[in-house]
């Protein structure tokens, strides 16, 4: 507790950002070589279809996602007040909750996706050379719905009672599983984008099972009973409070992935197929910067708490300058590289054409980036919900989904590939008025108290 008090009050700043941040750094670069996996091995078997097909179908696998953050995120709120109340039993009911009811929501969503699947594929933008490719990969997926549920729920449960450990390990198994099982499934077995889809799915039983065995071996203060199950009492209100807009930027990413590729499909399924590459590779560039602002809002949130405005800001300042520059090089690197990195992923000319071309829009904004993630953390860090909310679903929901469709309108498929840049200028410029606008406020609170 001393180390943490002198690494929030005392300690040098680059040092106290260094600390909290290279962590969420080091785990936001295992989330890049997890999602760039699959599409890295299915571009090997030389098929832009297939490609093609995996990219029209993440924002289905991203709702999964989504819904297991809507428990894990609100779950671990709810217990972290729970323990801090000193209210144990409290806290067993909800992780209780949180376990069936993702379970029981995972099988409810498996079978209306298995159920409707012909429908949903030609909702997202399936084409008759990609639907077979994506129909293949969907199957899987829903089976192993409940499962990919369980795993982002509980990776987050464990965090809300301290075991931030386990839960990292947790996230590893799955994601270590999944990159081995892909180049063999994919690769040596032959099949294609059914074996990505299992080997995700495997990935995630791994995990599932990892969390499982961490409640079996007693080592938890939490309970998965089903004797422990409880809705009432604000279980359920409480939960859902905090993880439906948690959840919501998910899904709001689905639907403006799946806004996206139609608006490309209508240029034939190439264009699918490289946007789903440029997007993989661009990754580097917005989720390392989503680390190392993720890292300080705790340290925002203390000094918020503490109304230090003076270490509030340095730790702002030179996380925004740590930001920039962190920016400027990958975004100078993926240029560079911008042939390489699509070559690796796919190696069809077509597909490399348009990547490169897409990759360079992306990176419009990739310097400048860290400045949203910035400002969003900062006001997340002061325990400003609604704003935080408003930009969090800005970029890839509010401002990008109308960018892609009256830029799609005004200049074809140029717009559509300079719709994310577009959008990520006009976030940045609304964060950084509605944070200096907050930052304001407490210093027009200081001299309030002051007086």
């Amino acid at each position: 507790m001393n180390t943490n008090k002198y690494l929030f009050e005392e300690a040098p700043v680059p040092k106290a950002v260094a600390t909290m941040s290279i962590p969420t750094i080091i785990s936001m670069l295992v989330v890049v070589i997890y999602n760039m996996a699959d599409t890295f091995f299915i571009g090997q078997t030389g098929d832009p279809m297939q490609v093609a097909a995996v990219s029209l179908t993440t924002p289905i696998f991203m709702i999964f996602m989504a819904l297991g953050n809507l428990f894990g995120i609100g779950g671990s709120s709810a217990i972290s007040r729970a323990l801090g109340e000193k209210k144990q039993h409290r806290a067993k009911h909800i992780s209780s909750f949180c376990c069936y009811g993702s379970l029981g929501l995972g099988v409810i969503v498996a079978l209306l996706l298995l159920i409707f699947m012909n429908g949903i594929l030609k909702l997202i933008g399936a084409s008759e050379n990609t639907i077979g490719f994506a129909r293949d990969y969907l199957t899987y997926i829903s089976f192993g719905g409940p499962f990919i549920m369980f795993a982002t729920a509980f990776g987050n449960i464990l965090r809300g009672e301290g075991a931030a450990r386990e839960s990292m390990i947790g996230n590893l198994i799955g994601t270590v599983t999944n990159i081995i099982l892909d180049p063999v499934m994919i690769l040596v077995f032959g099949w294609g984008v059914t074996g990505a889809a299992l080997a995700t799915v495997i990935g995630n039983m791994a995990a599932s099972a990892f969390y499982l065995m961490y409640f079996l071996r007693g080592r938890s203060s939490l309970s998965i009973r089903i004797q422990d199950f409880q809705m009432g009492d604000r279980i359920a209100s409480g939960v859902a409070s905090i993880g439906i807009p948690a959840s919501l930027n998910n899904i709001l990413m689905s639907c403006a992935n799946i806004v996206l590729n139609l608006a490309l499909g209508g240029y034939g399924d190439t264009p699918v197929a490289a946007m789903g590459v440029a997007l993989k590779s661009n990754m580097l560039v917005v989720l390392l910067q989503i680390g190392l602002c993720a890292g300080i809002q705790p340290l925002i949130g203390y000094n918020y708490g503490a109304g230090n405005k003076k270490r509030l800001m340095q730790v702002f300042r030179f996380t925004g300058l740590c930001a920039v520059c962190m920016g400027t090089i990958l975004t100078v690197f993926m240029i560079f590289a911008r042939r390489f990195l699509i070559q690796a992923f796919i190696n069809d000319t077509d597909v490399i054409t348009y990547g490169m071309q897409m990759v360079v829009a992306l990176q419009l904004s990739g310097p400048v980036i860290g400045i949203l993630f910035l400002c969003i953390n900062t006001i997340q860090g002061m325990g400003k919900a609604l704003p935080s909310l408003i930009l969090t679903i800005c970029r890839q929901g509010l401002l990008f989904i109308p960018f892609i469709l009256i830029l799609n309108q005004l200049f074809k498929l140029e717009g559509v590939i300079y719709a994310q840049p577009a959008a990520d200028y006009a976030s940045i410029v609304l964060a950084v008025i509605l944070c200096l606008g907050i930052i304001r406020k407490m210093e027009h609170h200081e001299h309030e108290s002051d007086s």
